[in-house]
């Protein structure tokens, strides 16, 4: 959340995680499928929901405004259908999100001018309350009462703009059941780490003792010597009975770098295979891509003092593209149009330069790849094509988790690990059976994560970072599928009240 925030920019409102089937111009993101609609004007987002069921969210898509402008979206099954687990006595949303005692826009705004880092939030948030740890919110935190020996399904929702975030209810195992509208094997843990962006569906068991318990939310960082919002929020589990003055039960949480417990809960996910909307893993690939994710630089303009290292701004990359939108025109407009001078297609399915991408030593300020060039670079998709992304962390600056979110598809997360990418020796890991279907991957830090989906869905979509900061920087590419061969499989016509740029 955010104090004030400010609107007078324009907003674009997303549905994250919500496959948008023939329904691109709804999608929302500012300057890929829409310009933003600017204060005093409307624009009716029309679309339907197939093939889903879950927990998603939707929130603003221009500039850091998601900080406030954002909900759940729950797709329950339809009539007449049941969850493939038992039916819980009660459903509960959890969002959890991040607060700034200012305004988020000219936060923001102060690190593009400046080149350097944004300021870090001051307090995370469940529900909106802070909760007892932070002075501003000592008497007020979020309360789930609950009664002995219930399931309730919590649908968790990581809203922060920058901060990936370890969950925790003391003395309490919590079921997964499912991650980002996709179900899941159940998966039995005590803690849930989530990127933002990421949803988890989750059990939890009233099986404790009568009494108050915290639930707890607090920051998984990996980046050295870069500051983040060191503190934790809490809300509470009340049971039926507890008494009105006991003191809640604290749980103990991860330390703040904490990869292991991260990696172990991210890894050892499966997908529910043949449960309610499975689907298969496309055996055959069509296109590979080796994709790097990491931080970089872009010079300082003339007369000018920036604040980012060394006196340069900082940048984000894929495969050494730091990604910039079109400023008089959408991508999808363009691209159905048929504009040129918009984008190019040319962005690369592989790096300029093959190196020690995870080695620190080596790379860590290494000239030869701080500064990508700023550039709207697309790739171009056939529909129904089947594309196979190794995505590939950077040691440029320092390794750092990226959580990468891919609009209009979900995809099978084959695999993940550390170090650099090797495909003779990782490929064996791949699981092609019952992978998890996700909408956004953290990438491990100074790791690697291959994923695989079908690009049945034509429009333009993007693939961006999913820490408001980094998209901002750059680290983003966008996909434009093309038209199938029937009326069935092919973009409709924009809408009338279109925003224009």
């Amino acid at each position: 959340m955010s104090k004030d925030s400010d609107l007078t920019t324009g907003d674009c409102l997303n549905r994250h995680g919500v496959f948008q089937k023939l329904s691109c111009w709804a999608d929302g993101p500012n300057m890929i499928t829409q310009c933003p609609i600017l204060p005093g004007n409307k624009y009716t987002y029309k679309f339907k929901i197939s093939g889903q069921e879950g927990t998603l969210w939707w929130h603003a898509h221009v500039s850091w405004l998601r900080a406030t402008v954002h909900g759940a979206l729950i797709i329950r099954p339809k009539s007449g259908h049941k969850y493939p687990f038992p039916k819980p006595h009660r459903e509960v949303t959890i969002i959890l999100g991040e607060w700034w005692n200012a305004n988020v826009m000219d936060v923001e705004d102060e690190a593009v001018t400046s080149g350097g880092l944004p300021n870090i939030s001051d307090a995370f948030t469940i529900n909106g309350w802070p909760g007892d740890l932070y002075p501003c919110s000592q008497n007020h935190m979020y309360k789930l009462k609950v009664e002995p020996g219930k399931t309730y399904l919590l649908r968790i929702v990581n809203t922060a703009l920058n901060g990936q975030l370890f969950y925790k209810i003391a003395n309490h195992n919590l079921t997964v059941v499912g991650v980002d509208a996709a179900y899941t094997k159940p998966y039995v843990t005590n803690i849930i780490m989530m990127a933002p962006g990421q949803t988890v569906d989750a059990l939890l068991v009233t099986d404790q003792d009568i009494g108050s318990y915290y639930m707890a939310a607090s920051p998984y960082s990996t980046s050295v010597g870069i500051p983040y919002d060191n503190t934790t929020t809490r809300g509470v589990v009340v049971y039926d009975g507890a008494p009105p003055i006991a003191t809640p039960l604290m749980p103990t949480l991860p330390a703040f770098n904490d990869t292991a417990t991260a990696y172990k809960f991210s890894s050892s996910l499966n997908g529910l295979k043949d449960g309610p909307h499975w689907a298969q893993v496309p055996k055959n690939v069509d296109y590979k891509m080796f994709v790097t994710v990491g931080l970089g630089f872009t010079p300082c303009e003339a007369n000018r003092t920036c604040l980012g290292p060394k006196g340069t701004k900082l940048s984000a990359s894929m495969n050494n593209q730091s990604f910039v939108p079109p400023k008089r025109m959408s991508l999808l407009q363009a691209f159905y149009s048929n504009v040129d001078g918009i984008y190019t297609t040319d962005f690369p399915a592989k790096p300029p330069i093959e190196f020690d991408y995870t080695n620190a030593t080596i790379n860590n300020y290494n000239p030869a790849f701080l500064f990508a060039p700023k550039v709207t670079k697309v790739t171009k998709l056939k529909f129904n094509s089947t594309v196979e992304m190794r995505l590939q962390n950077t040691a440029i600056i320092g390794v750092e988790n990226h959580p990468m979110h891919l609009h209009g598809s979900n995809f099978h997360v084959l695999a993940q690990g550390f170090g650099n990418y090797n495909p003779s020796k990782h490929r064996e890991m791949f699981n092609l059976v019952d992978p998890q279907i996700r909408n956004t991957i953290g990438v491990p830090a100074g790791g690697w994560a291959v994923i695989r989906f079908t690009a049945d869905n034509p429009g333009v979509w993007i693939m961006h970072c999913h820490l408001d900061s980094h998209l901002t920087y750059g680290l983003g590419t966008v996909f434009m599928v093309e038209n199938g061969p029937t009326p069935e499989t092919t973009l409709p016509l924009p809408p009338v009240d279109l925003p224009n740029c």
